[in-house]
């Protein structure tokens, strides 16, 4: 298990870091999984023990039950990890004011307290923006975030789920206000889900910003247990009207690539996906759920071998997705100047 630095910071994490939507169960998150304490604290462990130093949770994962069976499985070992929680949607246990959501200072500090007792800590090692407040100025949301940061509630302020434009917008406000920046972003990145290597990738790498990765499987799609044109097996996310939209037919076309892979090399179709996600360039974490051990321990093998070049570029050719504009535009110049160059005579040395 590598540990890599979260973007600019100090802070390393471990390059899988285990996802808590399963553990719970409850308002909505039946269908993602529901570990009890002892069930997660088996799993927390074994994690543990193979080298993971980081744990993902929410404030909204079954309405805070999430965030409750993570601290109490962690126990007294609490200060060995990296706790990450986040913090911008609605409650899903009923709470409707119109203050129960967002990224205003009101919601921020309110769920950061509940967010501390239900996981049984006195400190928040990564606090996340859950998603995008068109209404909230980063202004506000940043300054609260920071006095969270200088009263010594939260280490580290991440965001998930931002465009390119939005995160350097956030970026360039804690520069100019001299505010805490965020040490990194959770985006969904997958071989069915790609379109973040046209820009937020990039910018990440150029801001010296983090990447953790979610759904690196697509909601179980790239496991390889659903067949072409086939119904989601029964109890899978997929079949519970998981929401992740993918392209179906490039997608199981990679399934396919997936599949002979796992065959030549022994191992199953879900670590070859986990293991391109963890290659992919800027990657810091690929954050990964389980339901029960067979699941964690497979996942975490993806760890303990590399895939060649040629499984590299394979996995590559079938999952690119079409590229849109200004992308094809921009790639269509650089090739006319590639061969603009290859077809320059060299000089006569006579």
């Amino acid at each position: 298990m590598r540990m890599r630095y979260l973007g600019r910071t100090g802070l390393q994490v471990s390059e899988i870091c285990l996802g808590t939507m399963t553990f719970g169960g409850r308002h909505g998150f039946q269908h993602m999984g529901q570990l009890n304490t002892i069930e997660a604290r088996r799993l927390v462990h074994m994690s543990m023990d193979a080298g993971v130093n980081f744990f993902d949770t929410a404030d909204m994962y079954s309405a805070g039950q999430s965030e409750e069976v993570l601290g109490a499985a962690l126990g007294t070992r609490r200060d060995d990890v990296i706790i990450a929680t986040k913090v911008r949607w609605q409650m899903p246990d009923g709470s409707s004011g119109p203050n129960d959501r967002g990224l205003s200072r009101h919601h921020i500090v309110r769920s950061v307290e509940a967010s501390l007792r239900r996981l049984g800590t006195d400190y928040i090692d990564l606090y996340q923006t859950h998603g995008w407040d068109g209404r909230t100025p980063w202004e506000e949301t940043l300054r609260a975030l920071d006095d969270l940061v200088r009263a010594g509630k939260v280490r580290y302020v991440g965001a998930s789920n931002l465009t390119s434009w939005q995160l350097t917008r956030a970026l360039a406000t804690s520069e100019k206000a001299g505010l805490e920046r965020f040490a990194s972003h959770q985006i969904q990145y997958s071989l069915a889900a790609r379109e973040v290597e046209w820009e937020l990738l990039p910018m990440a790498e150029a801001e010296g910003v983090g990447v953790m990765v979610w759904s690196p499987l697509a909601g179980g799609l790239l496991s390889g247990h659903q067949e072409r044109g086939a119904t989601p097996p029964p109890g899978t996310r997929r079949a519970v009207g998981w929401f992740e939209p993918v392209d179906p037919e490039r997608t199981f076309d990679t399934v396919d690539v997936l599949r002979k892979i796992a065959q030549e090399r022994e191992v199953s179709p879900a670590q070859v996906a986990l293991r391109w996600a963890l290659d992919g360039k800027g990657v810091t974490s690929v954050v990964i759920g389980a339901r029960n051990e067979r699941q964690l321990t497979d996942n975490l093998a993806a760890t303990t071998w590399s895939l060649t070049p040629e499984e590299h570029a394979a996995l590559d050719e079938v999952s690119a997705p079409p590229l849109p504009y200004p992308y094809w535009h921009q790639d269509y110049c650089d090739a006319d100047r590639v061969k603009e160059v290859e077809e320059v005579e060299e000089p006569d040395e006579g």
